[in-house]
């Protein structure tokens, strides 16, 4: 793979490279696009088996926050940063050497949590950089993402079914949750207490996970691997990517497939293959838009759940304004989500040649 390359054909601003033998750290950054603002974007600790793993992962999801804040109509461009670990190999000398790398890039890339990190790791690298968001609360931050984001599942879940079957009520319906961390439950909590009367099928690649799924009403526990073959009306993937692919697409047995993780789609095409099955897919960065609109509400200014919890409903409309791109387009609603991200970045990006060409 020539990264470069790879750079250029998607838009990709910069890559850097950190690394710290001292601390144990082997670390990635990668800046999307800054049209809109500074590019803001998790950090990812995951122990993938190859460099170029790596690098593709970290350039894909930084691709996906510019799209997920262009949508969202957020003022802010897409970046990522990952460091190559297992959870179990963080510390305070890691995450304070990773603020430095963010440091160094002078504020063209704001950090905050991601898969593998933890609300202490945002603290450590906070003495290192001014340039860490969702700290805790008591410490000015917008806290936990995941309450935000499994509401703004909930509000795209209620836009599909509106958009396949008529009416915005999911009760009576079957929703299939693959991954039971945080956001996942936090989505589950939304349906119970919004009166949605569903039934659940869960999975989680860990046990404990599945322990706590068992807790939950009306939901049914099954392996990780029967998931993508149980009869439901949603299925929400909530783990990892590219879950959807040639060998799972043809095995999904529900009308709509509408959750949480990032670049579910394993390759632009099966976009495509979903719409070809009849699948209403509702694309994963609008549909997880609620932990960057709920940092959206601290950055610059004092952190209000009343103002994020607002502005995450909204995810409703825009999905249903990426429906009707679709229908009106005759394209996939990836594609259509893609066109209406698109569309705001050239919008800004016009409006800022214009302005850098005006003379005084």
């Amino acid at each position: 793979m020539n990264i470069l390359s790879y750079m250029e054909a998607h838009g990709h601003e910069q890559l850097a490279v950190w690394t710290d033998r001292e601390a144990g750290l082997r670390a990635f950054i990668a800046v999307h696009d800054t049209t809109l603002g500074p590019s803001l974007g998790g950090v990812r600790v995951w122990n993938h088996p190859t460099e170029e793993a790596a690098l593709m992962d970290v350039l894909r999801l930084s691709q996906a926050m510019t799209y997920k804040s262009a949508a969202a109509g957020l003022h802010f461009g897409g970046g990522k940063g990952l460091i190559m670990a297992d959870r179990t190999q963080k510390s305070e000398a890691m995450m304070r050497s990773f603020g430095r790398f963010v440091e160094s890039l002078g504020g063209r890339y704001l950090a905050t949590e991601d898969v593998g990190m933890a609300s202490q790791d945002l603290e450590w690298m906070a003495q290192s950089t001014r340039h860490v968001t969702g700290l805790p609360v008591s410490q000015g931050g917008s806290g936990d993402t995941s309450p935000m984001t499994g509401y703004g599942i909930y509000m795209a879940m209620r836009a599909c079914a509106r958009g396949r079957w008529g009416g915005d009520s999911l009760s009576g319906r079957t929703i299939a949750i693959q991954g039971f961390g945080n956001t996942a439950a936090w989505l589950a909590r939304n349906l119970q207490e919004h009166g949605e009367e569903v039934k659940l099928v869960i999975t989680d690649i860990n046990e404990a996970a599945r322990e706590r799924a068992r807790q939950v009403k009306n939901a049914t526990v099954v392996s990780p691997e029967q998931v993508y073959d149980t009869p439901c009306d949603i299925f929400a993937p909530c783990a990892l990517g590219g879950v959807l692919n040639d060998d799972t697409i043809p095995r999904l047995r529900c009308q709509v497939v509408c959750g949480s993780a990032n670049n579910q789609l394993l390759a632009p095409e099966h976009g495509d293959a979903l719409q070809k099955r009849g699948i209403l897919y509702a694309p994963d960065y609008i549909v997880n838009a609620g932990g960057v609109i709920n940092i959206s509400c601290e950055v610059g200014v004092k952190y209000s759940e009343a103002s994020a919890r607002e502005k995450t409903a909204r995810i409703y409309d825009t999905m249903q304004r990426v429906i009707a791109i679709a229908k009106g387009d005759g394209v996939s609603t990836a594609k259509a989500a893609d066109r209406l991200a698109e569309e705001r970045l050239a919008v800004v990006r016009k409006v800022r040649r214009v302005y850098v060409g005006r003379t005084y």
